[in-house]
């Protein structure tokens, strides 16, 4: 493999571990919380689940809140924890048509 090859990979690396896509943690998150779900601000407003995130070896509540889908008709897949042989990884949320 050539060095601009190795770079490209190595930056993609770094870039998802800062964005938290690859980091695996070895416990499990508590049990979610029960979040009171506010009126709708708006028509479209999509209510967003609250999570745990894992910050700095801590486990944080994220409260969840209203957004405005990114289209007409979106509908929010919500994030998760899943269970991994290495230990739990956070699997991203997502709009879908």
């Amino acid at each position: 493999m050539n060095r601009r090859a190795v770079a490209l990979i190595a930056a993609v690396a770094l870039t998802m571990s800062v964005m938290g896509c690859v980091e695996v943690v070895r416990t499990g998150p508590p049990p979610p919380r029960v979040e009171v779900r506010t009126v709708a601000p708006y028509p479209e407003a999509v209510w967003i689940d609250g999570h745990w995130d894992y910050r700095g070896g801590n486990w944080v509540w994220l409260q969840g809140h209203w957004e405005r889908g990114p289209f007409p008709g979106a509908t929010w897949i919500p994030g998760h924890w899943r269970e991994t042989p290495n230990g739990w990884k956070w699997i991203p949320g997502h709009w879908k048509q």
